[in-house]
């Protein structure tokens, strides 16, 4: 009998078949961690909505730092929880604050591990938003504005401060307009020019950060971030917003989350030529680990599906929180 069909599965027909014809290839060297760092001794303490993650004092750090090491992740991102908070976020961009200080630990002891700065005041606030605040009162209840251009000139401070502590990439989340703009400038003044900017240039206000702002104690105190993180309904703004961070001087663009906006991250992938990374945040790891931890699927293949997804969406470097587990399995054979 003649066949006129195309026999797509002859190139899967093996292990070997499939994985020399693979399109995407995951490896330890996409991935960066995100650590919480704080203030005491002896502090390893459970984030309740995201197990096996952890907030580090800065004495205990090198358990973890040798077993990123280890595991050949080029990368951490640094998240600071602070002893105290102001309006204006002053520990921010203080020379001995902890963001600060875990760079400088970091890079005395793993001076080739990458350090990734988080430049935001939403930490740092007793307020709780990424920026200095005009707050008033209506019908009884606290509300406040964002104010962008005098946020600059805080971010500017703690872009400044960071690198000064060592390092080696600066990562603005913040979302306020021209913020580029105000932190190349201010870092070409510093002296460091030669710093690249990680722009977190597409930020949705998602309902997937919340484990986050347990971790980080950033929840806002009123109102919500609506009015500077973007619409997840808008996939056209994205180009606006990424536009914008290119011609300000960003290096890299960054879409956050990413498991809900591979179609966005794709876009940006086409139409800039930039280094594009993916955030897997918070909430995509606690869903996931959740439904692990009940037995509902298999977590190893479920992770490095979705990692996958988004390196094949366009990513060159990707977030995770599920960095150390993902780099063991693709160590110990992957899929």
């Amino acid at each position: 009998m003649s066949l006129s069909f195309t026999r797509h599965r002859r190139l899967r027909q093996s292990a070997a078949i499939r994985s020399m014809v693979r399109e995407t290839v995951l490896t330890p060297a996409d991935f960066i961690q995100p650590i919480y760092v704080t203030y005491g001794e002896g502090v390893k303490q459970d984030i309740k909505s995201m197990p096996g993650v952890y907030r580090f004092s800065l004495d205990m750090l090198e358990e973890e730092l040798l077993e990123i090491v280890s595991l050949n992740i080029p990368a951490v991102l640094l998240f600071g929880i602070p002893e105290t908070k102001d309006s204006v976020g002053s520990s921010a961009y203080a020379d001995n604050g902890i963001v600060q200080e875990a760079t400088r630990l970091i890079k005395s002891r793993y001076p080739d591990l990458l350090v990734i700065a988080d430049t935001c005041l939403c930490e740092f606030t007793d307020h709780g938003h990424c920026g200095m605040v005009h707050t008033y009162e209506h019908d009884g209840e606290l509300c406040g504005d964002v104010l962008n251009d005098e946020s600059l000139e805080l971010l500017v401070k703690t872009a400044v401060s960071q690198a000064q502590a060592g390092a080696d990439i600066i990562a603005p989340s913040n979302m306020m307009d021209g913020f580029v703009q105000a932190i190349r400038g201010g870092l070409d003044e510093a002296g460091f020019s030669h710093i690249p900017i990680m722009s977190y240039s597409v930020k949705y206000a998602s309902a997937f950060y919340g484990p986050f702002r347990e971790a980080a104690g950033s929840a806002p105190q009123f109102g919500d971030r609506k009015t500077y993180q973007m619409d997840p309904a808008n996939a056209r703004e994205a180009l606006r917003e990424a536009e914008s961070d290119v011609l300000e001087g960003a290096d890299m663009l960054m879409v956050k989350p990413s498991l809900s906006y591979l179609d966005v991250m794709r876009t940006l992938k086409d139409q800039f030529d930039l280094p594009l990374v993916a955030y897997n945040v918070s909430g995509e790891y606690a869903m996931v680990k959740a439904a692990a931890l009940n037995g509902w699927i298999d977590e190893k293949a479920m992770v490095l599906e979705i990692l996958t997804s988004m390196k094949r969406a366009g990513a060159d470097m990707i977030i995770t929180y599920s960095a150390k587990d993902a780099a063991k399995w693709l160590q110990d054979g992957g899929r």
